[in-house]
């Protein structure tokens, strides 16, 4: 069979005899987890013109390349439904997300999709992607350019202006809308806004992801509003990196799925995507009341320098240091990208508070949170959420995993491990150390259950005629390596990872096939 196998490979570069090929890829011996949650059984799969062509035995049959996967496990490529794709101009390999099995990746979430969105999309099928990417329109983005910064609702005329952009992002290819409900310009939204642009992607078969507008005290209100948009716009709701943050508020995930759940039960379509990590990361301008944020930077500034102002400014900062994401403790706020002050990256503010000779209290903390936002802001960890909220969401039967991350290089600033490990630490910690799911449940919430929630039958599953998105990992072995302290750590355990029949993680190695596509939602609505 060697010398067969050999023959073969000199075929393909030297001349015809490849033409008897039965196929050009043969997966052999592994044992196949089908993306469906159904037990795993041990198969062969051949990939012929980035297509899926048969499963069971292959014994006799011939490919350009045979993959021994003997030992491993084979599954549908990961479907990331909440990536933070906008480095891809400048990463389009997205090697720290192939590395973790990722082969689609849907990006615009938060309320930041891109806009103008067809033309974004033309420049990024330009690229040589190393994976498959498809996109959200963006709330956030969307008002932004017709409003800015204002708080206030807008006039018809600007509505009217925002639901175009909306029908057009649709139009071109988006896969529903997000919202950030938390970040400007977003949370200065009502709920009748987001309801009418809804509306629009709803005509157009689209879903609706939300960054909650509060994920702390807030929260069940904030889930609420989630799916009543969803009911008068008629469209899916996705929570989307759903979460418990801050002490006080650990363990109301028990009322949030229950709204999930009395939301299905009406007949309702509610989803969940959710990362396995106990913090979370966004900007420090998240501890700063929305208020004092309105009209941009120098607003602001001109605020932090009222007396008046500032003692409400510093009191509400005080108050989301104690009951939200500092948990309670400046320690747990740790800063992951300062553009003005890199040697802070990695450290916390408290570390901060001692270097500038301050008791690190939440007072302190306070006052070097706006000292930080005046300077230009700065990317945070909040290490606030509570690992039984972690454990119960993922159980969720609704609950598809997403990392939430960004595209990252080796030694660019202190990123979220996250961006690293995601679904990898699933695999290793919570299926084979904790047990919190087992092994084809996990894979299930990774790629069949994304794939449905964008409406793509033909990816998530291992099936004749499926697309050969697929990875092949160790489930003895795999495990994430990025931490907090260390997070430019690509995980282990995972050999190879195929994207459109083409093997682009090669034995561990990134190799130099860019197979990538981008991927546009068919409007259902009449032209």
């Amino acid at each position: 069979m060697r010398i067969l196998h050999l023959f073969l490979l000199a075929g393909a570069a030297f001349g015809p005899a490849l033409a008897a090929a039965d196929f050009d890829l043969i997966i052999g011996g592994g044992l196949v987890y089908d993306g469906t949650g159904a037990a795993p059984r041990r198969a062969d799969v051949a990939v012929k013109g980035g297509t899926i062509t048969r499963i069971g035995s292959l014994a006799g049959a011939t490919a350009i390349r045979r993959i021994d996967a003997t030992g491993l496990a084979v599954a549908p490529g990961f479907i990331d439904v909440h990536a933070h794709l906008e480095a891809i101009r400048e990463l389009p390999a997205a090697e720290s997300a192939l590395r973790q099995g990722v082969t689609l990746a849907l990006g615009g979430p938060d309320g930041g999709g891109p806009w103008p969105f067809g033309s974004y999309l033309a420049t990024v099928e330009k690229l040589p992607l190393g994976l498959n990417v498809a996109y959200l329109a963006g709330h956030n983005s969307i008002r932004r350019a017709v409003m800015k910064l204002v708080d206030r609702a807008p006039t018809a005329a600007e509505l009217a202006q925002m639901e175009h952009m909306v029908e057009q992002s649709m139009r071109d290819g988006a896969f529903g809308i997000s919202t950030g409900l938390k970040y400007l310009p977003g949370t200065f939204a009502k709920i009748d806004e987001i309801i009418a642009l809804s509306r629009i992607a709803a005509r157009h078969g689209g879903i609706y992801t939300s960054h909650l507008r509060e994920e702390g005290l807030g929260l069940l209100p904030a889930v609420e509003e989630a799916i009543e948009i969803g009911r008068q716009a008629h469209l899916p709701v996705v929570l989307t990196h759903h979460k418990v943050i801050g002490q006080p508020s650990w363990g109301a995930s028990v009322k949030t799925l229950a709204l999930v759940d009395a939301a299905r039960a009406r007949g309702q379509d509610v989803m969940i995507d959710q990362y396995p990590y106990t913090a979370s990361y966004t900007g420090i301008s998240v501890l700063i009341p929305s208020w004092a944020l309105a009209g941009g930077s120098a607003e602001f500034k001109a605020r932090a320098a009222d007396p008046t102002t500032s003692a409400r400014l510093k009191a509400e900062i005080k108050e989301a240091i104690l009951t939200d994401r500092g948990a309670g403790d400046i320690s747990r706020i740790q800063f992951s990208r300062v553009t003005w002050q890199p040697a802070l990256e990695g450290r916390t503010l408290r570390d901060w508070c001692v270097e500038r000779g301050l008791a690190p209290t939440p007072d302190h903390g306070a006052d070097l949170v706006i000292e930080a936002e005046l300077a230009g802001g700065a990317g945070c960890i909040f290490h606030a959420i509570d690992d039984a909220d972690v454990e119960r969401i993922m159980r969720h039967p609704q609950t598809m995993i997403a990392s939430d991350g960004r595209l990252s290089r080796p030694g660019d600033a202190m990123p979220h491990p996250r961006a690293y490990g995601t679904f990898p630490r699933v695999l290793g910690h919570y299926v084979r150390e904790k047990k919190v799911l087992t092994l084809e449940t996990a894979i299930h919430k990774m790629t069949q259950l994304p794939a449905l929630r964008l409406g793509l039958k033909d990816r998530g599953v291992i099936a004749a005629g499926a697309n050969a998105d697929l990875v092949i990992f160790d489930p003895a072995t795999v495990r994430d390596r990025s931490t907090f302290t260390a997070p430019h750590q690509y995980p282990e355990g995972i050999p190879f990872v195929i994207v459109n029949g083409t093997v682009v993680i090669d034995g561990g190695n990134l190799t130099s096939a860019r197979v990538g596509r981008v991927l546009r939602h068919t409007s259902t609505a009449a032209k």
